[in-house]
């Protein structure tokens, strides 16, 4: 595991006429537009989409939209010139005004539809109209898609206003969810969590929306006020938006005979998919079928790296739906996240999520989402039952990938050789009954200490003598084992890679958001770059800010220990 800063170089990509000469619309050139859309993208009310792949649609600009924050991590990577987020037009354009775009970029940005399961169940509620025909990109419209350092990227809009799939909604998104999203992008990224990332976050100087929120001091599982909200936009950037959710819209219309040209459809947002997320990794020599059993293979393998690396991070999706999760497998909605602090296995931040979706039942959500990827791609080679056997067996094939990525994941954060079942289990029983803090915890065993002293700076209670001997008992077996024949000094450097010293503590996030909302954008900054090296030993003033047990008096805290899904 590398780490994943660079440091930042010299760009030379200054102005926006040079940026715009970058497009290239590999999603609008190849696929097909809803062919009941208005090609002018006025197209903001809710309705079903039948068929076609997107829906040209305008973004609702920002009235007054002020520069909040970039990645200039993110900015060096594509070569673009800091300056250019202060840039006047670039600036309309990320905040909504695609008024500004000139050629070849065009004047209309895109929205997709896709479909909903929960846990390998199917769902038309969320539709307005119970047919599935409206569900979909409701706040986030995509305006450029183009090639730039060499690589294929898409910028889309969170907060851009409302789509045909809006469901009736406004399409905004306020200050509060865009600073969590943007941060938490570039935080992921740092961690070496393969993310979508964030390019800019700009907010609105005067226009606000109504959303329930927990008022000041609420122990309220719900919230429990409404509460004005600036509007903000951020930019969120990936190879593509496809989704899992995306594939299985198509999938459905073809199993109810939607439409004449329905199958076609699919194959051809299949097709796309490889070409966006998959070209250089599946042989375009290879036939059809055979391109198809290279995908599924490489998505399981991707999908369960990623869900190993969620818990070895701490991170819980909280809402891991099938169009929440990325077909190019990476991690896609900052919507009801959270990051663990109490070690607890079934914590889970969003309060509509339950149990299912809770941190250590993350690789189970997982395989569900891949099972209907399995299914909705199926219809394309049903024909070719040797081929369907190959691909059949990628979908029997998951749980054993799965649980093989998360025993290394295991292996390297406790520095071994390989995964030890029985010391895992007892780390596991010991760290829910201290319950330790999760990050600081094997930060600590990272040091490798002689004796657990130096853990119980992780421990949110006071141990007694019978679980201290019982943690002195099992420092002692795993001592030994990687003591083997081992330098010491070396694993505890390895260790420190798999186990990030700073984690996301939503009680320091808070005031960042609450300080962003009366126009001070100080703490947002000052998060965005503690979070840019969550491996590095920083300042001392760093470590004692942000290197600390949760106070408290945030314990069951709306808004900080939990939450709701309104953004």
């Amino acid at each position: 595991m590398t780490h994943p800063f660079k440091p930042l170089v010299k760009t030379h990509m200054t102005t926006f006429d040079e940026f715009v000469q970058l497009a290239d619309y590999s999603l609008m050139d190849n696929l097909h537009a809803d062919p009941d859309a208005r090609s002018d993208g006025d197209d903001h009310r809710a309705r079903q989409v039948f068929s076609g792949h997107f829906v040209p649609v305008t973004p609702t600009p920002l009235p007054e939209p002020e520069y909040v924050s970039h990645s200039r991590t993110f900015f060096n990577e594509l070569g673009l010139s800091d300056e250019l987020a202060l840039d006047d037009d670039f600036r309309r354009i990320f905040s909504g005004d695609i008024s500004a775009a000139r050629a070849p970029m065009r004047h209309v940005g895109w929205a997709t539809g896709y479909a909903l399961s929960i846990y390998g169940t199917e769902y038309n509620q969320q539709c307005p109209f119970g047919t599935g025909n409206g569900y979909g990109d409701g706040r986030a419209i995509s305006v450029f898609e183009g090639i730039l350092n060499g690589k294929r990227w898409e910028m889309q809009l969170k907060g851009g206003g409302p789509t045909p799939y809006c469901r009736g909604a406004d399409g905004r998104a306020v200050l509060r969810s865009s600073v969590r999203e943007f941060l938490a992008q570039e935080f992921m990224q740092a961690l070496g969590v393969p993310t979508s990332r964030s390019l800019t976050l700009y907010v609105s100087k005067f226009e606000t929306v109504s959303r329930p929120w927990y008022s000041e001091g609420s122990r309220s599982g719900d919230p429990d006020i409404r509460m004005d909200n600036p509007v903000a936009i951020s930019t969120r950037v990936a190879p593509s938006f496809l989704r899992v959710g995306q594939l299985e819209l198509f999938a459905r219309r073809v199993r109810s005979h939607a439409h004449p040209t329905a199958l076609e459809e699919l194959r051809a947002i299949v097709i796309h998919l490889i070409e966006r997320e998959y070209l250089n990794d599946i042989d375009q020599n290879l036939g059809f079928a055979d391109q198809l059993i290279a995908l599924a293979k490489l998505f399981r393998q991707r999908l369960t790296s990623l869900v190993a690396n969620w818990l070895r991070v701490g991170y819980c999706q909280g809402n891991f739906n099938s169009d929440n999760c990325a077909a190019g497998g990476f991690t896609l909605d900052y919507g009801p996240f959270g990051f663990c602090e109490i070690f607890d296995p079934e914590f889970q931040p969003w309060t509509g999520g339950g149990q299912h979706f809770s941190f250590f039942n993350q690789p189970a959500a997982a395989e569900a989402n891949f099972h209907m990827f399995w299914t909705a791609v199926r219809p394309l080679i049903a024909e070719n039952a040797e081929a369907l056997e190959h691909f059949d067996q990628v979908r029997r094939g998951f749980a054993e990938e799965m649980q093989n990525q998360i025993q290394l994941m295991w292996t390297a954060k406790l520095g071994l050789a390989e995964f030890n079942a029985k010391l895992f289990k007892q780390l596991m029983q010991l760290m829910t009954r201290s319950e330790v803090d999760y990050t600081i915890f094997f930060r600590e065993l990272s040091q490798i200490p002689d004796d657990i002293s130096a853990l119980k700076k992780s421990f949110y209670v006071k141990t007694s003598q019978t679980l201290d001997d019982q943690w002195e008992s099992w420092l002692k077996s795993w001592r030994d084992l990687i003591s083997a024949g081992s330098d010491l000094s070396a694993v505890s450097k390895k260790m420190k890679l798999a186990n990030p010293k700073y984690t996301w503590r939503e009680w320091l996030v808070v005031p960042a958001y609450q300080h962003a909302m009366q126009g001070d954008y100080t703490l947002v900054k000052e998060l965005q770059e503690v979070l840019s090296h969550p491996y590095d030993e920083q300042s001392s003033e760093v470590e004692d800010k942000y290197y600390c047990l949760k106070p408290k008096a945030f314990f069951n805290a709306g808004g900080v220990s939990h939450y709701s899904c309104s953004s």
